[in-house]
């Protein structure tokens, strides 16, 4: 398993983010960014993110495991924003940073003196990604949004689920994960752009846009004939067989992607005349007829071991896999061989999906409780320690024996 660091190297040294957002997508971002060497500095309310709360399991009184696997490798203060010296804070914090990742309520930044135009204005060499449910504006601009709202709204739930079932959610906040690898994507833009113009740019990300980008093959097919995609279980609704099979102990996942395969799949089977079979000749005729070639196929997988069939399909150049829970896919010999599962001290999580060879991510895999850094930032910010003190006694920041509950190590 990979083992963490505890130096801010990588790709991204030198880069500072102030990251403002909360639950998922933001925070996902900003983790990968520190994961890749910048300094990160998350800022939560007085409440916390939310999300330190969700569990189920904890691991220490105050952080979820969820909030740790998307919060790891950041140093932590708590700032009032409501308030007006917690918004002088903001302004100082913004002046020595690269990067503001946020989450806010549309409007938000502006009730608080830094609209759009406010924030080019005073800080034009900043790169502020935006991340919302649905734009800004717009007929449904400002309205708030979860991930599995946007599944629904964006149609990704109307094609997933068993054909004559109702619409499923997908199993994994797929919206906002990729929501977080987009603004990702988005920042490293606008800072290599940065190199050229010497200005930031507002990064844009919407939980619709990933959601509708998420659509193809489907958004395709509509847009090429007008039919609207149905539900399609785990099968493919262009490719045939693609789809999870019933084994001998238990589920095994298909993709014949092509004729030939198709041809190795029935002779690995026992039944070549399949491939022979006017229904079967072509993926064309194979989609057309796809009840009764599941029909012909499900008898002789099901009279195999999934382990078994898988590795013969794979010697022969089908692509396929047993149906792993979570517990088996993170155990499994090519995980622990690609290092995507980190271990070190009592913090446990998955590694960076973005592999460098020569300035490779590097976890830190500290997770620090709310306001931790605080009176360290603010006097790298320019602070007094008195001009601290006072912001801590009035509660306007948290800090470690200030008011509020303590921080440190998480």
């Amino acid at each position: 398993m990979t083992t963490p660091s505890t130096a801010p190297t990588g790709a991204l040294a030198g880069i500072r983010v102030l990251d403002l957002s909360r639950v998922l997508a933001g925070p996902y971002c900003a983790q990968m960014l520190a994961d890749h060497g910048a300094d990160v500095i998350k800022v939560e309310p007085p409440a916390g993110d939310e999300t330190r709360g969700w569990g189920p399991p904890f691991v220490a009184p105050d952080t979820s495991a969820y909030y740790q696997n998307l919060n790891r490798g950041k140093k932590n203060i708590v700032v009032d924003l409501a308030a007006p010296e917690g918004r002088e804070i903001l302004d100082t914090l913004l002046g020595g940073a690269d990067v503001l990742v946020e989450n806010f309520k549309a409007g938000t930044l502006a009730k608080w003196g830094l609209p759009d135009d406010e924030v080019r204005r005073r800080f034009p060499a900043l790169v502020h990604c935006r991340i919302t449910g649905f734009g800004t504006d717009g007929p449904l601009g400002g309205r708030p949004g979860y991930d599995a709202v946007l599944q629904a709204y964006g149609g990704l739930m109307s094609v997933n689920g068993e054909a004559d079932g109702p619409p499923l959610r997908v199993g994994v906040p797929v919206v906002d994960q990729v929501t977080g690898i987009l603004a990702f994507s988005g920042i490293l833009l606008a800072l290599h752009e940065r190199h050229r113009s010497g200005l930031g740019q507002l990064v844009d990300c919407t939980l619709l846009d990933t959601a509708v980008s998420l659509l193809h093959p489907h958004s395709a097919s509509w847009l090429a004939d007008g039919t609207v995609p149905r539900r399609t279980g785990s099968a493919h609704p262009s490719i045939a067989p693609y789809d999870s099979f019933a084994t001998a102990d238990g589920p095994l996942f298909v993709a014949v992607g092509n004729d030939r395969q198709f041809t190795a799949f029935t002779d690995v089977l026992g039944v070549p005349e399949l491939a022979a079979d006017p229904r079967f000749r072509t993926n064309p005729d194979r989609v057309r007829h796809q009840k009764e070639l599941r029909a012909a196929l499900e008898q002789p997988v099901a009279a195999r071991p999934r382990a078994e069939l898988a590795a013969l399909l794979t010697a022969r150049g089908i692509p396929a896999s047993p149906v792993h829970d979570v517990a088996e896919a993170l155990t499994s010999p090519q995980v622990r061989h690609r290092g995507l599962v980190v271990e070190g001290g009592s913090y446990r999580g998955l590694a960076s999906p973005v592999s460098l060879s020569r300035t490779p991510a590097r976890v830190r895999p500290e997770v620090r409780g709310a306001g931790a850094d605080t009176r360290e930032i603010l006097a790298e910010g320019g602070l007094d320690g008195r001009a601290v003190e006072e912001a801590v006694a009035c509660g306007v920041v948290r800090a470690p024996d200030g008011p509020g509950p303590e921080g440190g190590p998480a």
